[in-house]
């Protein structure tokens, strides 16, 4: 499917295609729930980026995190992925990772069109969630202190709706 977004001034409209546009998965972590001004944004929907099309691409900006490097206590480094984002609205449109250069991660709140309901959600980086924050927990909520081990397409796949729209 071709999933269409943009930003809240529209200075910024983009367009994809996804085999995976599900907004199933909620990020609780620090860089998400700061960014995304919310307790728990949706970055999972996943677009193949060789199909990205952009209009006001003089319009984007992106940020690279600091976060603690693992190799040298007490020292940060900045994260390779590339949040983009509106510089007018600061609206933020998708994620970029260069390890995974094949894929860009549209925030579902920036898609313009209806996305399906997922049939379950996962609750990623449960750990670092603001203390109001309420993780709904019943059978269709999984919780996850850090990432899940399924891939974004085996999770479609397992619920058989890779593809669907």
């Amino acid at each position: 499917m071709i999933l269409e977004g943009s930003c809240h001034c529209k200075k910024v409209r983009f367009s994809v295609e996804s085999h995976t546009p599900y907004p199933y998965m909620h990020c609780y972590c620090s860089i998400c729930r700061k960014t995304a001004g919310g307790g728990g944004s949706s970055v999972n929907v996943m677009g193949q980026a060789g199909t990205l099309k952009i209009e006001g691409e003089e319009n984007l900006n992106t940020y690279r995190a600091e976060m603690p490097d693992p190799e040298a206590e007490g020292k940060t480094k900045t994260s390779t992925m590339q949040r983009k984002f509106c510089k007018h609205c600061g609206s933020f449109l998708w994620i970029y990772e260069p390890a995974w250069a094949e894929w860009v991660y549209p925030f579902a709140s920036a898609i313009d069109m209806p996305l399906p309901k997922p049939p379950e959600r996962l609750h990623i980086f449960t750990e670092s969630a603001a203390p109001w924050c309420e993780i709904p927990e019943d059978k269709k909520n999984r919780h996850f202190p850090g990432y899940p081990d399924e891939s974004i397409v085996d999770w479609h796949k397992r619920h058989g709706i890779y593809g669907e729209s």
